[in-house]
């Protein structure tokens, strides 16, 4: 979807003002015990840069289920007084009446990487996250690029009907159709298990032994893909595109299992929250949704800052 420009509400403008002041900006995410999470907190230091106007604090639950402990993280915010709060909600509802109580504490709030409730909306000032569309789309682009306009390209899902999923395969599908004769096999539905991706990529393989290309939509069903692939003795005979990039997918590219992977920006979901967020205080318009993109990463780039940035 196309971001839209949107001038902030009066109410948001009177919030705004209130903040100027130099203070604490809190980046709360879903856990801090995850490589995807540290990536986030190194972009978040990149986007305070030079400044000494702000300070910049870093918190997350054990876990990303500790939904509990993300809430008392932002009780704890909102009491200090922070300047402003970047925040990944690890619950969509659960987090709605926190975040309620910094709009009316006249703190604002950026929300990263998942969208929280249609009951929130009103109280955050931006939403940054993956274009799923856009990187669905991106990635039928580089498997038309690899792989041609003829054959069979296979479709290894998550979960059907998730948000998501709907975007990425949904618009990889279309631009496959639009742009190119390549006949669709699946999608199947591995439910984010890798072991069921590797069990359905391996009947799928030996089913259609003609497939020039395959899809890996999410981090578990591309690893398992990947393994299935290398099970199959298939390894470099197709086009594999994954998404996501965890240490097994990296490794996938580098050994030539995969020919690229999507891989979500992380960093850019810190570094762009931190400055919007900045943006707000200093009384500044900024778009209600904004893509952080994906980088395809591949054997040519992989080594690349801008891949090392965004891979955990």
């Amino acid at each position: 979807m196309k971001p839209l420009k949107t001038v902030l509400t009066a109410s948001a403008i009177a919030l705004a003002a209130g903040t100027l002041q130099a203070g604490e900006i809190a980046v709360i995410v879903k856990t801090t015990n995850s490589n995807f999470w540290q990536n986030v907190h190194k972009g978040a230091e990149a986007g305070m840069g030079a400044q000494s106007e702000h300070t910049l604090s870093f918190d997350g639950p054990a876990a990303e289920s500790a939904v509990a402990d993300q809430v008392s993280l932002m009780e704890n915010a909102i009491n200090r007084g922070v300047a402003g709060i970047v925040l990944a909600p690890s619950d969509p509802e659960a987090l709605i009446p926190v975040v309620r109580r910094a709009f009316e504490n006249a703190i604002p709030v950026v929300i990263i990487d998942s969208a929280l409730g249609e009951g929130g909306k009103g109280s955050y000032q931006a939403f940054l996250s993956t274009d799923n569309c856009a990187a669905g789309e991106a990635v039928a682009k580089r498997m038309i690029e690899t792989a041609g306009t003829t054959g069979k390209v296979g479709i290894m899902s998550y979960v059907a009907g998730v948000g998501s999923e709907i975007g990425r395969v949904g618009c990889f599908t279309d631009y496959i159709a639009a742009h190119s004769e390549l006949e669709v096999v699946g999608p199947l539905y591995s439910q984010s298990q890798m072991a069921n991706a590797l069990n359905q990529t391996t009947d799928m393989l030996a089913s259609n032994p003609d497939l020039v290309g395959i899809f890996g939509a999410n981090e578990p069903t591309a690893v398992g893909m990947g393994r299935a692939i290398i099970q199959a003795g298939k390894a470099g005979q197709l086009v594999a595109l994954g998404f996501d990039g965890n240490a097994d997918l990296q490794q996938f590219v580098r050994d030539g299992v995969l020919t690229a992977t999507a891989v979500q920006g992380s960093f850019a979901m810190g570094e762009q929250g931190v400055q919007t967020v900045m943006d707000i205080l200093n009384g500044e318009k900024v778009e209600s949704f904004i893509n952080t993109g994906v980088v395809i990463v591949d054997q040519s780039n992989v080594d690349s800052d801008e891949a090392q940035n965004v891979l955990y």
